[in-house]
């Protein structure tokens, strides 16, 4: 379970950062949106179950990661569902796609910074 944590941390990584640079992307140019959003729906999924296999990590398993590792693994909770509540206001401003785009990025940064605790 340990080792797919590990690989599945990177697999989630990518496709938050991949996503996000797609949504932005899409921000502008309407013809991308819907695969765009087949990204976004993949990326956010496997961040979720990147943040839930270490949860199980964490109570079945003897395991005590650094407490930042968990911290940022709590945001990016946290982050997904605050896009999917405020979904409905930046659709009516326009801004969804870019909401979601920095979203990703931001994703992307907190799985590498709970990375970087767990390797330093």
């Amino acid at each position: 379970m340990r080792d797919f944590h590990d690989s599945w941390g990177w697999f989630a990584i990518i496709a938050n950062g991949v996503a996000g640079l797609v949504m932005m992307l899409a921000w502008k140019v309407t013809a991308i949106r819907k695969p765009a959003w087949v990204l976004v729906i993949v990326a956010e999924t496997a961040m979720m179950v990147q943040v839930f296999t270490g949860v199980s990590l964490v109570t079945g398993d003897d395991i005590d990661p650094p407490r930042f590792h968990m911290f940022y693994g709590f945001i990016a909770f946290l982050t997904v569902g605050g896009l999917l509540s405020y979904r409905y206001v930046w659709r009516a401003r326009g801004w969804m796609e870019l909401a979601y785009g920095i979203g990703g990025l931001f994703l992307m940064g907190l799985g590498i910074r709970a990375v970087l605790q767990v390797t330093t």
